[in-house]
């Protein structure tokens, strides 16, 4: 029997989160794509080692939006936050079980599932916690974790924003997320690879940012650099998130949906007359 009840949304995207989401973004494409976008006559890349420092600003922004979506999801917060709470915390006890090696991480893949059935605004939050909370984990706290948060909330997000979730269930479901899983670990990768790209010029020239050079062949060398640097990680990230989402997907899938049912987000909240 097909499961018809519709998708709760324990955090939805209200005018102001989604605002905030929409701000935070226009940064971050801001920060993470500045060696692509900026005038090569600019004096921006003159201050290119300050980067990483000013766009640790971008956390602040981030907490607003945490704040804001969970201000937003109404009397169901408490439960949105406790369940915010276990899955971050799983996704971030997840993250050291392959050390970063060889891109086996499989936190990702709780992500897309999470992504899934709690929708773009949970999945958007949990992905940036979760990766704070990781960070916290492994001490990787460092200039570069406001991109990694970011990077996670769209990656997260954008589970939460695959089409059918109402109706799309099954192995076609799982299928849909296994790719999404894999092109977006890749996407990630590609991303952050903006993150420590346009430093590296005085280690390898010929893949390296050069700030006088335009678009095109600066995309040339970015798409070198990947290639050399980082194609052997995002591939092992893809496949692990891959097998994972394929084997454990609609368990953890029937898991999520039950528990967000049994939560009731969005059932309003009465209180019964103490009797005197």
């Amino acid at each position: 029997m097909t499961d018809t009840t519709p998708r709760a949304r324990p955090i939805r995207l209200g005018p102001r989160s989604a605002a905030a989401v929409l701000l935070v973004s226009a940064v971050g494409v801001a920060g993470f794509g500045w060696p692509l976008l900026a005038d090569p006559d600019s004096a921006l890349g003159a201050h290119a080692q300050d980067a990483p420092w000013l766009f640790t600003g971008v956390l602040v922004l981030l907490v607003a939006v945490v704040a804001a979506t969970i201000s937003e999801s109404g009397l169901g917060g408490p439960k949105a936050v406790a369940m915010l709470g276990v899955l971050s915390a799983t996704g971030a006890a997840l993250r050291p079980v392959g050390a970063g090696t060889a891109g086996i991480e499989p936190m990702f893949f709780l992500m897309v599932l999470s992504g899934r059935v709690l929708g773009p605004g949970f999945g958007f939050v949990l992905g940036t916690i979760t990766m704070f909370a990781s960070a916290l984990l492994t001490g990787g706290v460092g200039p570069w974790m406001p991109f990694q948060m970011l990077a996670m909330g769209w990656f997260t997000l954008g589970a939460g924003l695959l089409p059918g979730p109402d109706r799309l269930r099954g192995r076609w479901e799982v299928a849909m997320l296994a790719v999404y899983g894999c092109l977006a670990s890749f996407a990630y990768g590609t991303v952050m690879n903006l993150v420590g790209w346009p430093y590296m010029s005085e280690l390898a020239s010929g893949i390296a940012f050069d700030p006088h050079a335009d678009l095109a062949t600066n995309l040339t060398r970015f798409a070198a650099f990947c290639t050399t640097t980082s194609l052997g990680w995002d591939l092992g990230r893809a496949v692990i998130t891959v097998v994972l989402t394929a084997s454990l997907g609609p368990a953890i899938l029937k898991a999520l949906r039950r528990a967000t049912r049994r939560a009731a987000f969005e059932a309003p909240v009465g209180f019964d007359d103490a009797d005197s």
